[in-house]
């Protein structure tokens, strides 16, 4: 019976990874369009907390100012995200250039201090820089943002319907169980997993806002390309507990040695924008978020290692929002709790 339940629970694993890897095409714009009708649904409430907007303004004509509002963004985002992918990899054979020079001078370095053959350090730090400051990975990013902005009509088609479908919700519900007591016992789940999930994604991204915003201004001031595209990734990257935040530093701090092929603007990144990541994340994140659920740092990397080997760059993008979700959902059912306590940071949810 035990190698039955066993042999069912695989089979429909392996299902959901094919429909996940055949349809990414469909999947990938409605979790798109999902978040963003939660983004838009906690702006339009925003709103409404307006004393002249929640008596006098429709709830269709709020739900369309939130809408515009959020999409207005998006798509300005996702236009100045592309245009600085676009710079970095037109520039990509000065950088190449770069990497040889940068690699003789830290080899140089390595010679003076250790006293190894100059050539031999020189071609392995070379070969280093070349896998980190894989170009093609910029390529990636670049057709996958393209991809996400060239669905942007589906998204929205999948938003609006969303927006249809809240509004039925409920009523479905109090049908699908007929018993009102167990219908409203499932409401007030979802109304809960709604709370913790708005609280999460707000919180923790206002945190990670002030980050990226911090990490423009040093990155603009030390004149490293594109500061907008590491910023970018830097508020993405500081979803990622621990290792997020060590990665969003590093990558813009290895990429000044590479453009400008010397160590003070390495150095000025590594040790400002650490700084600030360091003082945000032991002191300021702890006192705002409190107990508020984050993702086990072991799992956020192997979910991140398994959304991008589905969907590539994109799934890295969504994983850390998909994980956030699944944790939080699976905390409200006895049965999955324990799962959850497991995945979660700190065991507290």
């Amino acid at each position: 019976m035990k190698i039955d339940r066993t042999a069912s629970w695989l089979i429909v694993i392996t299902i959901i990874v094919l429909a996940l890897i055949v349809g990414q095409s469909v999947f990938i714009p409605f979790i798109v369009a999902l978040l963003i009708w939660f983004v838009v649904k906690k702006t339009r409430n925003s709103l409404d907390k307006i004393e002249f907007v929640h008596k006098y303004i429709p709830k269709w004509i709020k739900t369309f100012l939130a809408s515009l509002l959020v999409f207005s963004i998006l798509v300005i985002v996702g236009r100045m995200l592309t245009t600085n992918i676009e710079k970095l990899v037109l520039s990509s054979e000065v950088y190449r250039a770069n990497i040889e020079v940068i690699s003789l001078k830290i080899s140089k370095m390595v010679n003076d201090l250790v006293g190894i053959d100059a050539n031999t350090t020189s071609e392995a730090i070379k070969n280093s820089f070349k896998s980190i400051l894989n170009l093609e990975y910029l390529q990636s990013l670049f057709s996958s943002l393209s991809g996400i902005l060239g669905n942007m009509m589906m998204i929205v088609f999948y938003t609006i319907f969303l927006f249809i479908e809240e509004g039925l919700f409920s009523n479905k519900i109090k049908l699908m169980f007929g018993n009102p007591e167990k219908s409203e016992q499932y409401l007030g789940i979802m109304t809960k997993i709604d709370k913790m999930l708005s609280r999460y994604i707000i919180l923790k991204s206002m945190i990670n806002l002030v980050t990226a915003t911090i990490a423009y201004i040093v990155l603009y001031f030390v004149g490293i390309d594109s500061p907008f595209f590491w910023a970018a990734l830097i508020f993405f990257f500081s979803f990622i507990p621990s290792i997020g935040p060590i990665l969003g530093t590093t990558l813009p701090a290895i990429f000044s040695l590479i453009q400008f092929a010397e160590f003070v603007p390495f150095l000025i990144i590594l040790f400002v924008i650490g700084s600030f990541q360091v003082a945000i994340g032991n002191y300021l994140e702890p006192r705002i978020m409190g107990n508020t659920l984050n993702i086990s740092p072991l799992f956020g990397i192997f979910a991140l290692a398994i959304w991008g080997s589905l969907w590539g760059i994109t799934g890295m993008l969504l994983s850390v929002p998909i994980t956030v979700a699944m944790i939080i959902v699976m905390a409200q059912f006895p049965n999955t709790r324990n799962v959850a306590i497991l995945l979660s940071e700190k065991g507290k949810l």
